[in-house]
């Protein structure tokens, strides 16, 4: 069940208009306190939908949201199942992305 709705949700997370864009970053900030490690088998594919786009843009709502949802999923997640996908996601990354992900993982 948790599969099917966030493989609806993903892409709204990737949306080209970017109020769609933000408002999913934010509810997906809100779902993270609720669903807590209950995330654990989903979160392979929301790191790089949270990620890819969302921390380097260049919109400051959708790069905030992004930061705030990454914060979440740190806050309220065993680091043990974030730290092999962030530091991937680290190595790859360019700009603000890489350096928010590193002050992350450090």
């Amino acid at each position: 069940m948790l599969f099917q709705i966030f493989d609806a949700f993903k892409p709204r997370l990737h949306d080209s208009n970017s109020k769609v864009n933000q408002v999913a970053l934010e509810a997906m900030h809100k779902m993270i306190p609720l669903l807590k490690d209950n995330l654990s088998p989903v979160i392979n594919m929301l790191i790089p939908a949270i990620v890819d786009n969302n921390l380097n843009s260049k919109n400051p709502g959708i790069y905030a949201a992004a930061r705030n949802v990454i914060q979440a999923l740190c806050q309220h997640l065993d680091n043990s199942l974030l730290l092999q996908l962030l530091c991937t996601k680290a190595q790859f990354l360019s700009g603000k992305a890489k350096q928010d992900l590193t002050e992350k993982l450090a």
